[in-house]
């Protein structure tokens, strides 16, 4: 698992957001009444970008197949962002979530969180990996390669997002050597953009570019093919204008409340788990499956991270 490699990227500092958690239930306490700590409870953070309309069911069915396994109630949430789902698990009132390489950067600093498990194509740990692509309208020809962006309109995902905002700054950054930016200029409106903002979203910044209320927008590479094969947008609205290198997937991790009894329950249960529809919906990449992973998978973001806010 070691060999996954972060490619192609370089990283600069950025502005931290701090935001509030919502929409989460009652504290937990360490391993009190079994799994679902003092409530009984057992609860899954999910982001905005997993919580669609057509991942309610999917979502759903995967937390009443672990509600078996576990022997108690299973819910999930919808966090307002990333910032919110790792105040929920420095907390307890979220046991496990889902997150990016970048969130878990950032939260390993705030709670002693763990990885259990990360998403990989066709269950194949040597393609547990994505892109953060860089897109625009198909009819704006005056957008054709990254080169291009100066003085247009950006709408980001979010400050937390790896494919969001971490990895397409560091890759504007890497592309205009000579404009001496950094997050700060780069998040600021008429600095190098003519405008720039958060959509909150991947899909929210993808309809943005196709509705033409920005010019450029970073999404993953999989949210995109996700967007389409689900028909919320066509495969012409948009076009690619760059591609990242290569970025750890997403992993599920647990809030260090949680035992190792139920941590090893977690990982048997989820790296057996076959509902295609969860990984259609929820995971966005059709036909991938959960493979084992560790901190380690994550050391060269978690230190690019250290770096950054060192800047």
């Amino acid at each position: 698992m070691k060999n996954r490699k972060i490619t192609g990227i370089a990283f600069t500092a950025l502005t931290m957001v701090s935001l509030v958690v919502s929409g989460c239930g009652a504290q937990k306490t360490a391993a009190a009444g079994g799994p679902g700590g003092e409530d009984g409870v057992f609860t899954i953070a999910y982001a905005p970008n997993e919580s669609t309309t057509e991942s309610a069911d999917a979502r759903n069915g995967l937390a009443e197949d672990l509600s078996e396994e576990l022997g108690c109630p299973v819910e999930e949430i919808q966090a307002s962002d990333y910032n919110a789902i790792i105040e929920a698990l420095r907390t307890g009132k979220a046991d496990m979530a889902y997150m990016g390489s970048q969130a878990l950067a950032l939260g390993v600093e705030r709670t002693d969180l763990e990885p259990i498990v990360m998403k990989a194509e066709e269950g194949d740990p040597e393609k547990a990996i994505y892109h953060s692509v860089l897109i625009t309208s198909s009819s704006n020809d005056e957008i054709n390669s990254i080169e291009d962006i100066k003085g247009k309109t950006m709408a980001f995902v979010d400050p937390d997002s790896t494919s969001g905002n971490l990895v397409p700054t560091a890759e504007i950054i890497q592309a205009f050597p000579d404009e001496e930016l950094n997050s700060d200029n780069l998040h600021t409106n008429g600095d190098f953009f003519e405008a720039v903002s958060f959509s909150g979203s991947h899909q929210a910044g993808l309809q943005a570019v196709i509705k033409g209320d920005v010019d450029v927008v970073p999404i993953s590479d999989q949210i995109l093919e996700s967007e389409i094969a689900h028909g919320n947008a066509a495969e012409g609205d948009v076009k690619i204008i760059h591609e990242s290198g290569a970025i750890p997937a997403e992993a599920m991790v647990v809030g260090e409340h949680v035992d190792d009894t139920t941590r090893a329950q977690l990982k048997e249960f989820l790296t057996s788990y076959d509902n295609e529809d969860y990984f259609t919906d929820v995971i966005k990449v059709p036909g991938a499956r959960f493979v084992e992973c560790s901190m380690s998978d994550y050391e060269e973001i978690i230190e690019l991270n250290k770096i950054i806010n060192e800047f």
